[in-house]
């Protein structure tokens, strides 16, 4: 963050997965003096706690956040031990849940690429309009044949995220003048663009979280 010389700052930062009902995250800006001779870490000030409930299906989403931030002028100035940041910290609200990828599964008989093929077998004959299925189990013969339902498809590509939120770091912290952030408040003003937002609590600094 720069310009800690106005008492008020904004911040952007981007969103990623938020899902209605699935996964949820609440978020906050929040002020801590650092103690480096007593190795202390204090809240000072806090923004309120947004609740971010995202959309129905996947989209990215940009978070405007003008606020006041409460950190002395002067980060102590006669106190040389002592520095200030500021966090954009934030927990799941809902989830995370799982999702279940929308992929086809093919049973089939399979081996993994660092093994061999059997030696032995050959093309299975189905009469055309034969009401039955056929499966063909693993015998002395199958070597490191498998047989089963297997995803068609790179598996690393069928679920990466299992159902988590993003939430980005800050794209900026920069403090401006009173001109510049009219509407800033104690509690935050927020904007928001691609997802969907409530307040949740009014700002609290006895509640110290961390970024999940």
């Amino acid at each position: 963050m720069t310009g800690l010389t106005f008492d008020r700052v904004e911040v952007k930062f981007m969103t990623d997965r938020l899902m209605t009902g699935t996964c949820e995250a609440e978020v906050r800006l929040a002020a801590f003096r650092h103690d480096l001779d007593a190795g202390a870490k204090e809240c000072v000030s806090a923004s309120s706690t947004i609740n971010l409930i995202g959309q129905t299906t996947r989209s990215l989403g940009t978070i405007y956040v003008r606020w006041i931030h409460g950190i002395p002028f002067g980060w102590d100035y006669q106190d040389g031990a002592a520095i200030y940041t500021i966090e954009l910290q934030h927990r799941y609200k809902v989830g995370p849940t799982p999702e279940v990828p929308d992929k086809v599964h093919a049973f089939m008989m399979y081996k993994q690429t660092n093994k061999a093929a059997p030696t032995k077998g050959g093309m299975l004959a189905v009469d055309p309009g034969s009401e039955y299925s056929t499966a063909v189990l693993g015998g002395s013969n199958m070597g490191n044949v498998s047989v089963g339902w297997v995803p068609v498809g790179d598996p690393y590509e069928l679920d990466p995220y299992n159902g988590n939120y993003s939430i980005s770091n800050m794209h900026y912290c920069v403090g401006l003048p009173e001109d510049r952030l009219p509407t800033a408040s104690t509690g935050g003003h927020w904007r928001w663009r691609g997802t969907n937002g409530s307040l949740a609590r009014n700002p609290d600094i006895t509640e110290e979280f961390l970024s999940t």
